[in-house]
């Protein structure tokens, strides 16, 4: 196996490749696995494109906004076949049926269908996210993007690949000559910590901040170099824990908002080149929302 030509940002934790120490995985484990989120990875996606376009029913699941599809009913039921035959023994963790019985110290993280909304209304936006964890810190992942034909996985040791092609995050250090990236979580019409008030701080501050609606998209496209820089809240373990491999083995850094190691359970990220790092904290950090208000309101 080639090695990425770009190494993990120096200088800064790498929770991969720690997972990768504390977990005692051989080369061969971690390369059999990595096949495995591959192999979920795009079946999920075969079945995300042979229902784009032709979806029955869409239905909320709780939350306001927060949409279910037959399409990620079918795209979990293939990454769960795949992950039951070839590694049976690890605990799963996806996003329509929770918790399988299995209890392990890995475990599959699985997005079927990140980007729902995208896909319920035919915005090709959207991905199959298959992650693994060790003891909750990100191990290896595979992201499908069906719609782009492209093909995500990165795991610790063996670098970022797109397409069978390495990738490696942008160059960028300036936050003036950046295109940034985030999300609005479910909630934000409901509680007072919403991150409006940062996207039109950082839109004045780059070349534009764009809101692409699928995590795990949003953090392969850092780690391809399309994007410098994403922050997003309210987020789970499933939308993250491939992307933060991706980016990390592609010479990003990622972090929770405050610049400490990231926690997955948190939901809360940044994941940056090497140069934009302290100043997506250092946004961040100053449109924190105002006590008792809706929005922080921060000088532009």
């Amino acid at each position: 196996m080639t090695i990425s030509l770009q190494p993990p940002a120096a200088g800064h934790p790498c929770l991969s490749q720690q997972a990768l120490q504390a977990s005692g995985l051989s080369a061969g484990d971690l390369e059999r696995l990595a096949g495995v989120a591959r192999r979920a990875a795009a079946a999920g996606g075969a079945e995300l494109t042979r229902h784009f376009g032709k979806l029955r029913q869409i239905r909320e699941k709780g939350r306001a906004g927060d949409l279910v599809t037959e399409a990620d009913l079918a795209a979990e039921q293939a990454v769960l076949a795949v992950l039951a035959a070839e590694s049976a023994g690890v605990a799963v963790l996806a996003e329509e049926s929770g918790h399988s019985a299995t209890r392990s110290e890995l475990e599959w993280c699985v997005d079927p269908l990140d980007g729902t909304t995208n896909f319920a209304h035919s915005f090709p936006l959207f991905a199959t996210s298959v992650g693994l964890t060790w003891r909750g810190t990100p191990l290896l992942g595979a992201i499908e993007v069906p719609a782009l034909a492209e093909h995500y996985w990165a795991a610790p040791g063996l670098g970022a690949w797109c397409n069978d092609q390495p990738i490696q995050v942008s160059g960028c250090t300036e936050l003036s000559a950046s295109l940034l990236v985030t999300g609005f979580a479910y909630d934000r019409t409901t509680q007072p910590d919403t991150n409006y008030t940062e996207f039109c701080w950082f839109t004045h501050r780059s070349h534009g901040v764009r809101r692409g609606g699928a995590a795990a998209v949003d953090l392969a496209f850092v780690a391809a170099g399309r994007l410098d820089g994403y922050w997003e809240r309210g987020l789970s373990p499933w939308d993250l824990a491939a992307g933060v491999v991706l980016v990390e083995q592609a010479g990003g850094i990622v972090s929770a908002y405050d610049g400490t190691p990231l926690v997955l359970a948190d939901g809360r990220l940044i994941a940056t080149t090497p140069g934009l790092h302290r100043a997506l904290m250092d946004g961040l950090a100053q449109c924190r929302p105002l006590p008792g208000a809706l929005f922080g309101a921060p000088e532009l």
